[in-house]
Order: structure tokens, then C-alpha cells, then sequence
């Protein structure tokens, strides 16, 4: 009876991951860094949630943030899932995410809740879970999801089960935060606690009813917000003006932990929230001395070393020789070094690197564009050389720059040039020279990626120096 029922999936893609730096930046986050068989976390999750949508018609709403949504847009193309997404103007965690959702959603819809950076590879036995809660959520209840527990984990949070429900599943005992490991030890022994997976089902009406008893104001701000949103293709914008006067919290101390209509299903899978690089590790086969090694393998090497972990990120060999215990996380502008019992705390070292103006702490070397992506391989005073690759069909915006001049030279693909009052075709090895003030664009019409190299000279190369006349993303 239950599979018949039509389950939305919505997938909150907040949280900067800093935990996972220097791989993961607030710029591109852990959910869409490729870091598991060459796809995303937030793909793997589109792809996990396609089962409950078959022949439905419906799509999967995502929660975004407006810096990250042409990277959503891009993992659901390569998952072939069709999305939705509500641009959130501020991030002001997950009860104001939900409301968000809930409110565009019919009031007796059942609503599944996902984080979009969790790793659950079995999708068949998390599709069985979910539908087998489903007549509890239909039912009125508020479900949510507890992992087995392998190991007495002091990174996840914990939720003590109750007596069995008449709905199924068990009533909630109560919630509790990442304990000290004594407690995590007593918790395993019990076999009465379940790590708290942060999924959700519930229809929409019971989420906005328990949010208008537990947490009125933010329900009531997300209300007024969501009174007369933009609507602009894919894309759901609130009201940002109203939207920023939301308080933050999570809806497990909005309403989960305040609500007497909580029921927990138990999930025996694998799940991971892949929240720390010693989680990052375990996505990775071990050698005889658990080793592990991740990004391009191939350049990962050890040498009388044990637990120790490379994910080595660019063409550069990186060596771990007669170590212990080490994480090595080598991207192309950063390295990180750790103990693995201080994988907890590389959030710390990203407060330090923002404190100082870090670039780094924020932003990759290689940057995500709607159009495709950029690397600044070089950066001088007074000038910048970029590599620049344009996806087949895309075209950037027809723009001007007050403070710098650029070169162009194509590497591979054909590229469509508007120089000045000039529109020319370059073909590999040809280029062109735009000069300071010159309005200019660049566009792809081939079926292959086009890369070009471009070289910046100028009194300022910022990001910011850019007068949009026209764009594709609604940039202008």
C-alpha cells in the first residue's frame, strides 16, 4: 500500500563543510566535491532519492543557498534528475530550510528531509526504510531516522529509543548532543541508542503545524517571505528583506526535541555524514598497514608509513615516509598536515585563515562558473594568467572592464568572440588582444569543451572589476 504513495524528496544543500578544508570551501563545499567514484555527495544523494520519484512526474526540490545554485543545477544534470530550488538569501539552518520547503509544497504531501553531503551507498535498503515509514508520517507523526550504531562515535549526535509505536517504529526517548566517549561507550552497550541520521518524513501540514506550536516566529517570517517569492526558471527566491529578520536553528531544537508526535525508524545500513577527513578516509580501501589513499591515487605514495591517509589533489606526487596517523590533504593552493585524533578541529584552522584575510580559508585556485570554470594558475601584481574551460553551448556575459586589459588564446575547441564592434571565430593556437574598457564576450557554439589561456594586465585584477550588459544567469 505504501509504495504506491508518492514520497517528494526535498535535499538541504547548506553547511560550508569546513571541516573537510582544504578540499571543501565555502565557495564549494564537501557536497560537491567529487569524492566518491569521481561524484558528489549531492549527486549520489539525487540518485538515491530517484526511486521514490519513478513515472510521478514530480521533482526534487533542493534548499540552496544563491552562491551555489548553478553547482546544483549541474550535479542534478549529471545525476538526470529534474530539480527545483528554493534560494535561500541568508543561510539560517534547517527549521527555517524546512519551512521554506514545506510552505511550496501541497499541505498533504509526504515530505522527505535529506542532508545532501550524507554517503548511504545501499539505495535499495534506504528506499525500503523510508517507504516503511511512510503510514507513520501519513499517520500525523514527525519521522525521523536512527543509524545502528558500529562504534562509539563522539562525532554524531544520538537519540535514545522509546517503546515501540503503534505506527511503527519507536517512540523517542529523547535527543542527545555529541557525548564525551565514556557516554558513547555506555550508549553502545545499551543497544537503546541510535545515531541521529538528520532525515525527516512528514507530511507538510504537520511540519507547518508543529513549527506554528514550537517555533512560531520563524515559521511566521518564512510565511511573509514566501507571500510572493520570485520565480525565475528553475530558481525560488523569498522575499530577502524578510527572509534576513529569520532567527537560525535547527529544526531538532525547533521542534524535533519539543514535539510528543516523534517517531524513529531504524535504519541498519551503511551511513556516513562523512564529516571529518578520518570519515573522508574510510571511503577508501586500506593496504596492509591501513593506509589509505584518495583524489588521484596514483600520486599518492607510502613508504614504511601506517594509518596513514593521502588524498593528493593535484599532478604532483605527494610521499607519506615512516609516518603514522597523519592525514595529508594536498590540493593545488594548500596543504593540510594532521594527527587523525585532530580531525575534528580543521574547522579551527579555517576561523585562523579567515581571521587573516586567507584567500584560501574561502576560495579554490579553480573556480565553478555557470558557464564552466576557471583556474588562476598564475597571479602577479599586475597581472593574472587563467585557464579557462567553457562547456559546449555556454556563452558568458557580454561585459567590460575598467581597470585591466586581456589576451586570449584558444588551446582546444572553437570560440565565438564579440571584441568591440568585432564578432570572430578562433580556432586552436589563435587569439586576440582586448583592451582596457573594450566590451567583450566569449561563448562556446562547438560540442566540445573550449579552453582558452587568458592573461590579465592591469592597475586591478579583482573579481569585481566587471560591468555586465548582458547574461545568460541573471547576473546583469
Amino acid at each position: 500500500m505504501t509504495d504506491a504513495v508518492v514520497i517528494l524528496p526535498v535535499v538541504l544543500c547548506g553547511g560550508s563543510g569546513t571541516r573537510l578544508w582544504p578540499l571543501s570551501r565555502k565557495a564549494f563545499p564537501k557536497q560537491f566535491i567529487p569524492l566518491v567514484g569521481g561524484k558528489s555527495l549531492f549527486q549520489l544523494t539525487l540518485e538515491r532519492l530517484a526511486p521514490l520519484l519513478a513515472n510521478s512526474g514530480e521533482s526534487v526540490t533542493c534548499v540552496s543557498s544563491e552562491d551555489h545554485r548553478f553547482l546544483v543545477a549541474d550535479a542534478a544534470d549529471q545525476a538526470g534528475v529534474a530539480v527545483r530550488l528554493i534560494l535561500e538569501p541568508q543561510a539560517k539552518n534547517t527549521a527555517a530550510a524546512i519551512a521554506l520547503a514545506a510552505l511550496a509544497t501541497p499541505a498533504n504531501a509526504l515530505m522527505l528531509f535529506c542532508p545532501a553531503d550524507h554517503h548511504i551507498p545501499n539505495i535499495t535498503a534506504f528506499i525500503d526504510m523510508v517507504r516503511g515509514a511512510a503510514a507513520s508520517a501519513q499517520a500525523g507523526q514527525l519521522v525521523t531516522f536512527g543509524v545502528r550504531p558500529s562504534m562509539p562515535s563522539t562525532a554524531y549526535g544520538y537519540i535514545q529509543k522509546g517503546r515501540p509505536s503503534d505506527t511503527g517504529g519507536f517512540e523517542v526517548a529523547r535527543f542527545v548532543e555529541k557525548p564525551a566517549v565514556e557516554k558513547a561507550l555506555e550508549f553502545l552497550a545499551s543497544g537503546q541508542y541510535l545515531w541521529n541520521a538528520g532525515i525527516f518524513l512528514a507530511r507538510a501540514q504537520v511540519l507547518l503545524d508543529s513549527l506554528q506550536l514550537h517555533a512560531p516566529d520563524i515559521l511566521n517570517v518564512c510565511q511573509r517571505a514566501m507571500a510572493q517569492p520570485k520565480c525565475d526558471g528553475l530558481f525560488l527566491r523569498p522575499d530577502a528583506t524578510i527572509f534576513a529578520t529569520c532567527r537560525s536553528q535547527s529544526i531538532d531544537y525547533a521542534v524535533m526535541e519539543r514535539a510528543t508526535n516523534v517517531r524513529i525508524f531504524l535504519f541498519d545500513g551503511v551511513w556516513s555524514d562523512v564529516g571529518s577527513w578520518n570519515a573522508v578516509a574510510e571511503l577508501s580501501p586500506a593496504d596492509e598497514q591501513n593506509n589509505r589513499s584518495g583524489g588521484d591515487a596514483r600520486n599518492a605514495h607510502h613508504l614504511y608509513s601506517s594509518r596513514t591517509y593521502i588524498h593528493a589533489g593535484g599532478s604532483r606526487p605527494v610521499v607519506a615516509l615512516g609516518t603514522q596517523d597523519l592525514l595529508i590533504l594536498d590540493t593545488p593552493d594548500a596543504l593540510l598536515v594532521a594527527h587523525t585524533g585532530h580531525a575534528e578541529a580543521v574547522k579551527e584552522v579555517v576561523a585562523k585563515l579567515e581571521a587573516l584575510d586567507t584567500s584560501q580559508a574561502l576560495q579554490h585556485r579553480r573556480v565553478a562558473r555557470p558557464w564552466g570554470w576557471y583556474d588562476s594558475v598564475d597571479v602577479g601584481v599586475r597581472h593574472q594568467v587563467k585557464r579557462i574551460t567553457v562547456k559546449p553551448g555556454a556563452t558568458l556575459s557580454l561585459q567590460m572592464h575598467h581597470h585591466r586589459a586581456e589576451h586570449w588564446v584558444v588551446v582546444s575547441g572553437t570560440a565565438e568572440v564579440t571584441n568591440g564592434e568585432e564578432i570572430m571565430v578562433l580556432k586552436e593556437n589563435q587569439s586576440t588582444f582586448i583592451p582596457v574598457g573594450q566590451v567583450h564576450r566569449l561563448a562556446n557554439r562547438g560540442d566540445v569543451p573550449l579552453e582558452i589561456i587568458e592573461v590579465q594586465s592591469g592597475s586591478y585584477l579583482g573579481e569585481d572589476d566587471i560591468v555586465r550588459f548582458e547574461d545568460s544567469y541573471g547576473r546583469s
